[in-house]
């Protein structure tokens, strides 16, 4: 049923036109430069070479002319800082502002060799981009240039020719899952929370991306906020929500400028605000800045941060869904899954459901790191096996070395070991084998590291990152910590691996949060597929890749 103000102009009409003069305008040009100014490309300088270009343009006559934009990621972030010339589709890659005059002098013709990044390779070709569908083509801090790409289109066919039921139904049939990690049927929570009781409810979107190596989420906020507004808007429609809070660690200043900035913008625009698109529908956001705790991000200690408590989980239920913020229904999902929705919306739950496995549906966006020739930021459809990731996608691992293990889902997740590379990346198999999805983290490690010392490593993050709340967690990240310490020490016997493995039980199964209850799964993992380590160490006094500064091997002998 529509909610239109007949008696005005429509603001639809307004949009409309708005997207064809940034189209009319953008047509005056030949030549669009963008310049990737996502984090990573910043921090190697992108911001001297987008200087250098406005400068050098300005100070030409070029043929068609040429206009330089700051863009988003185009995820090869290996070879930042970036630079797209359109609507020629050519990528140069670690560009420093010397190389400017070169690249402008070959506009249109042929690119110059040595810093050209040919887009027909495996690791564009092989990858489904929903949620990166933009990739470096949109200004994120102009919503002009959003809405000239289709953006909001999906919100006004909610709004004007969707009911909110038909919205969650809409989002279930699709079979999206929340990509924060637990993979909870985002349908079903949406309605859950459309059905609970009161007049008050709120939408939360979980920005506390707090793994280390990832960054899927930052680089939403940083590079496509306005695609994030458009899908959290949706959702409070779907739910009536009237009030949104977009959380994001302080660790992450670039992504709180410019979602604060799409804020300002998409109210200006009358996209959030009273009224929205001229219908009857009210919905505000607010940001919210984290101090950074790890443990924020589990939903009800996130909730606790934004009433201005301290963050730490509490017992569920009752869940947020019914008692959330304040006591209201609240609706959390995290950025990825939220930049689905628009998506979703346009072309419908068919297309979604048709990408991906039977019972992981859509793509998958990852930040691939560690030893890996083409590190960056990659969208997969579910399903794709783990070879074709860091073989055909990532190129494989640098200087002759040996695959070990990729370990996935952060410090929640686990190490999923070279016998295993063949394995579907969906929910259901990396559960298998004892391993998450995560919010998308991926870590790739060569025959060079010590397995030990990567359990240890995730465990002081986890102990170290504990709220303290419940003891299971708090003593017992410490407990499987000094254990693991002990071990790449060449100080340990036996009797002290049995105890680690009954500790990580313990813990996985008391723990008030999901925190608690995960932290022991790259211990749990390590000692799986790679015991034979352990055994060394503790055994042998023997660290088979030397990264352990182990006491003599009698220790251990004697101690046992």
């Amino acid at each position: 049923m529509s909610t239109r103000r007949p008696e005005h102009r429509l603001p639809e009409d307004e949009l409309e036109l708005v997207s064809q003069q940034e189209q009319e305008a953008k047509q005056q040009y030949r030549h669009h430069v963008y310049v990737c100014v996502g984090a990573a490309c910043l921090s190697a300088g992108s911001a001297d070479v987008q200087a250098r270009l406005e400068a050098e343009v300005a100070g030409r006559s070029i043929a068609g002319g040429c206009a330089v934009h700051g863009g988003g990621c185009r995820g090869l972030c290996v070879a930042g800082p970036t630079v797209t010339i359109e609507p020629d589709n050519v990528l140069y890659g670690q560009i420093k502002p010397d190389d400017v005059a070169d690249i402008l002098d070959n506009l249109g013709g042929q690119p110059v060799e040595r810093l050209h990044r040919p887009t027909d390779k495996p690791f564009f070709m092989r990858q489904q981009r929903i949620v990166l569908e933009l990739a470096g083509k949109v200004n994120s801090e102009r919503i002009e240039d959003y809405l000239a790409n289709g953006g909001y289109t999906s919100l006004i066919k909610a709004l004007h020719e969707m009911t909110p039921a038909q919205v969650i139904n809409e989002i279930s049939r699709s079979g999206l899952r929340g990509r924060g990690g637990a993979g909870f049927p985002t349908g079903l929570k949406w309605r859950t929370v459309a059905k609970a009781e009161g007049d008050v409810k709120y939408v939360v979107c979980n920005g506390d991306e707090g793994d280390p190596g990832a960054f899927m989420d930052r680089s939403v906020m940083d590079d496509y906020p306005f695609r994030l507004l458009e899908g959290i808007t949706i959702a409070a429609y779907a739910v009536g929500a009237q009030q949104g809070f977009i959380y994001i660690r302080a660790e992450y200043p670039l992504s709180v400028k410019r979602v604060q900035n799409a804020i300002r913008q998409a109210r200006k625009m009358n996209l959030i605000g009273d009224q929205v698109v001229g219908t009857s529908f009210n919905f505000d956001l607010k940001v919210r800045v984290g101090a950074g705790a790890f443990v924020c991000g589990e939903e009800t200690a996130l909730l606790a941060s934004i009433e201005g408590q301290r963050g730490q989980p509490r017992p569920r239920p009752p869940y947020p869904a019914t008692s959330g913020l304040w006591g209201h229904p609240t609706l959390i999902n995290n950025v990825e899954t939220f930049a689905n929705v628009p998506a979703i919306i346009r072309n419908g739950a068919a297309w979604f459901a048709g990408i991906g496995t039977e019972q992981s549906k859509g793509t998958k966006v990852f930040a691939l790191t560690g030893k890996i020739a083409h590190s960056g930021l990659i969208e997969v459809p579910m399903g794709i096996t783990l070879r074709e990731i860091i073989y055909d996608i990532g190129g494989g691992i640098p200087n002759g070395k040996r695959f070990k293990a990729a370990q996935t889902g952060g410090p929640s997740g686990g190490c999923i070991p070279e016998s295993h590379l063949d394995i579907s990346v969906d929910y259901e198999a990396l559960a298998e084998i004892g391993s998450i999805m995560g919010s998308g983290g991926m870590i790739i490690m060569d025959e060079d590291t010590c397995m030990v010392d990567v359990a240890k490593y995730f465990m002081k993050f986890c102990m170290e990152e504990s709220c303290g709340k419940c003891i299971p967690c708090r003593v017992g990240t410490a407990q499987i910590y000094h254990l693991l310490e002990k071990i790449t020490q060449g100080a340990a016997t036996m009797a002290d691996l049995e105890l680690l493995e009954e500790l990580c039980d313990v813990v996985k199964h008391t723990s008030l949060c999901g925190l608690g209850q995960a932290a022991p799964n790259p211990v749990v993992s390590t000692l799986r597929f790679f015991r034979d380590e352990y055994i060394a160490h503790i055994v042998d006094g023997h660290c088979p890749t030397g990264i352990c500064p182990l006491q003599t091997p009698q220790n251990a002998i004697e101690e046992s």
